[in-house]
């Protein structure tokens, strides 16, 4: 005899009133905020939501959530695996599973011909507690070529401690990468270049190349845009996907995890940031093409 496990039931109107009261009081722009919580509530007592389904409530939800200014960090996501109830433990155990699978998010260091490096962070800037190791070994590894390509083209986020931890290895000294503001208009959080890192810097003067493409986002985009306005790299790829600003979960059922933006970013040099812009490359081309593109540049570069 085979036991089945049903799934917990679904309370369409509950769900979404939890959500709209979440994107009330978290949402970074406030008035965004109402607008949309009005909208959800709206949408539900005209019963325009489905009703039988998780995913396809989570699809029409983050439809109506990015209806007013796009941000596409604003989500109800459907996870298959049930997540904990706890407040951001849904992405962290996706986030975890991706790790493991990925050599601790790098799944490539080579050495190519000409002396240039290949490093690719994928599929996403892990928690640095758990990326700090690899990340590491990989940037210490690569610090003795001439020119570095660093291949950003399928990084869909994560941790903006990471992305200082790997701009530590590409600058000299203490460098402010970005400012947090909240919806009130307060900063919130500095993130800078930490002053000491393991192992060997790649440092500040040899050339570093940053490959994107139309999926790179959230922190994979930090990433390319801090070293582009700061003057550190040549952004090679197509314009990212434009998602600036971090963001918290909050379960809404065992299935279904809200993603909320909570504060903003502001670049210290450009004063403001890549959101609904996405990063746009210095030298644009195919994302399949940006490799071959970048390596051409860096040759070019070390024949001078």
């Amino acid at each position: 005899m085979t036991s089945t496990t049903s799934s917990p039931a679904l309370d369409t109107v509950a769900v979404v009133e939890s959500v709209a009261d979440l994107v009330r009081e978290n949402y970074v722009f406030p008035d965004v905020a109402r607008e949309l919580a009005d909208l959800l509530r709206r949408r539900s007592a005209e019963d325009s939501y489905p009703a039988g389904s998780a995913e396809e409530l989570a699809d029409a939800v983050t439809a109506d959530l990015r209806s007013v200014n796009g941000d596409l960090h604003l989500a109800l996501k459907h996870h298959d695996v049930p997540v904990p109830p706890e407040q951001g433990a849904a992405v962290l155990a996706e986030m975890r599973r991706k790790f493991d699978a990925t050599l601790g998010g790098v799944p490539r260091v080579e050495l190519l011909d000409g002396g240039v490096a290949v490093l690719e962070i994928s599929s996403h800037m892990f928690p640095l507690d758990w990326a700090a190791q690899p990340l590491a070994a990989a940037l210490s590894l690569v610090a003795p070529a001439e020119a570095l390509v660093l291949d950003l083209r399928r990084n869909l986020g994560g941790d903006p401690d990471t992305v200082a931890f790997v701009c530590g290895y590409l600058l000299d000294g203490r460098t402010h990468l970005n400012t947090m503001v909240s919806k009130q208009g307060e900063r919130v959080a500095q993130s800078w270049t930490p002053p000491f890192v393991p192992g060997a810097r790649f440092g500040a003067d040899k050339p570093v190349y940053v490959l994107t493409s139309g999926k790179t986002f959230s922190a994979g985009e930090e990433l390319a845009y801090d070293l582009q306005q700061l003057g550190r790299a040549e952004v090679v790829g197509e314009t990212t996907r434009g998602g600036a600003h971090p963001r918290d979960g909050w379960t809404v059922h065992p299935h279904l995890e809200l993603s909320v933006p909570v504060a903003r970013a502001v670049n210290p040099v450009s004063g403001t940031n890549w959101e609904g812009t996405g990063v746009r490359p210095d030298v644009p081309c195919a994302a399949e093409d940006a490799l071959d593109r970048a390596l051409s540049l860096a040759v070019a570069r070390l024949a001078r």
